[in-house]
């Protein structure tokens, strides 16, 4: 009985040693691999968007009465809105358009600054081509990180995400800056810079 006890106690420890080892190993190559990925191929800039009610943005399904009203910064709780906006290369509506941004979202506050939306960016930039989609809540007076969920052409398998920020919020088009930051994984064949 007292061979078993001092086994099984043995056997224990040797077990607990070569799982530290192995934790040790398995962090080591983490590191290592983290570290492999500060070389990733990446591409970030701004564009603007810019969204006019009723032209380029429309309200399908207006949401619940009594709370928020709509404003330029709100819609009431539920509402549903579609956008298909153009995206240019500064805050100037007349500055060259190089993409468009269409999409849904739903008010998801009773305030009526957030939703959840969702949005596939058509991009046509000197090197690059092709559109992401993007997913996420967006704050309709702060900036708002969305994630990119996917992508096409040029931004296949691309990863990362973008920050819509408000620049001009009065009038009949509001304006936000959309930066983009992009990350293509090492088993992707884009030709990032």
């Amino acid at each position: 009985m007292a061979f078993s006890f001092h086994h099984n106690y043995a056997l224990a420890i040797i077990i607990l040693i070569l799982a530290m080892i192995q934790f040790k190993f398995t962090n080591g190559s983490h590191h290592h691999h983290h570290h492999h990925h500060k070389h990733l191929k990446s591409l970030h800039f701004s564009l603007y968007q810019h969204e006019t009610i009723n032209k380029t943005g429309y309200i399908i399904v207006n949401g619940v009465q009594g709370g928020a009203s709509v404003t330029q910064t709100t819609t009431p709780f539920g509402t549903l809105f579609v956008f298909h906006d153009p995206l240019t290369l500064t805050a100037n509506r007349t500055s060259k358009v190089v993409g468009t941004s269409e999409g849904t979202s739903i008010t998801s506050s009773f305030d009526g600054l957030q939703s959840i939306s969702i949005a596939k960016i058509t991009l046509n930039l000197k090197n690059h081509k092709g559109s992401i989609s993007i997913l996420g809540d967006v704050n309709n007076i702060k900036p708002s990180d969305l994630p990119v969920v996917g992508g096409t052409q040029d931004f296949m398998f691309v990863n990362g995400y973008v920050t819509s920020s408000p620049v001009d919020l009065k009038g009949l088009t509001v304006v936000y800056k959309v930066e983009f930051h992009l990350y293509w994984p090492p088993y992707a064949t884009t030709q990032a810079s």
